[in-house]
C-alpha cells in the first residue's frame, strides 16, 4: 500500500527575539511529520503547547502557514516528533524573487513546494547552542543544510536563527531566510 509522508511546519512567534527559551508574548513552535496509509484521516486533539495549535494565529508567519495549506499539511498532525523546524518568518518570503511564493501556492507546483517545506525540518530537536560551523544536518527531504557559527550567532546555510522557541514536540528555530533546497 502506497503511503502518504505529511509535514506539518508552523510557527508563531509575537515578538521574535534572539532566545533560546521564548515567554509571554511569544508563542511555541514545532513540527510534525506523519506516515500513515493514503486516504486515511488522522484525528488527534491539538496539544495545546504544539506550534500547531499556535501559528494560525501568528502574524509574523502567515505565508508560512499558507504554504502548508497549499500543501495540505495542516491537519495532518499524527506524532508528537521530535523535530527540530527552522520557520521562516513573512519578510524571510518577501526576499524571494518576485512571484516565488505565488508559483509556488500553485496546485501544479505541490511536489516543489512540498520539497521546500521538507528542507525546513529535522526529525530530533537540536538546540542552537549545539550547532559547530561547517556542521551538516540532514532535513526530511534528504538534503543537507551547513551551519555557520560566528561570533555565537548562528546560521543555518544563509539564515540567521532569530530566536529559537521549544515546543511540546520538539523545537522551533525562526529565520530570516528561506531555505532553499538543492536541485
Amino acid at each position: 500500500m502506497k503511503k502518504l509522508v505529511t509535514i506539518v511546519l508552523v510557527l508563531a512567534c509575537g515578538a521574535c527575539e534572539e532566545k533560546s527559551s521564548v515567554s509571554g508574548a511569544a508563542a511555541s513552535a514545532s513540527a510534525t511529520i506523519t506516515e500513515a496509509p493514503i486516504g486515511t484521516a488522522v484525528n488527534r486533539p491539538l496539544d495545546p503547547n504544539n506550534i500547531v495549535s499556535i501559528a494560525i494565529g501568528s502574524k509574523d508567519h502567515t505565508t508560512l502557514v499558507s504554504a502548508l495549506k497549499a500543501a495540505d499539511y495542516v491537519d495532518s498532525v499524527a506524532t508528537p516528533g521530535p523535530f527540530t523546524v527552522f520557520a521562516p518568518t513573512n519578510a524571510a518570503f518577501d526576499k524571494l524573487p518576485k512571484g516565488t511564493v505565488d508559483n509556488l501556492m500553485k496546485p501544479e507546483s505541490n511536489t516543489a513546494l512540498t520539497n521546500l517545506l521538507k528542507y525546513h525540518v529535522a526529525v530530533s530537536v537540536y538546540q542552537a547552542k549545539d550547532f559547530k560551523d561547517g556542521q551538516k544536518l540532514a532535513m526530511a527531504n534528504g538534503a543537507y543544510v551547513t551551519f555557520h557559527v560566528k561570533d555565537g550567532k548562528v546560521q543555518v546555510n544563509d539564515a540567521n536563527i532569530v530566536a529559537s522557541i521549544p515546543a511540546s514536540n520538539g523545537i522551533v528555530h525562526v529565520i530570516d531566510g528561506v531555505l532553499q533546497p538543492p536541485p
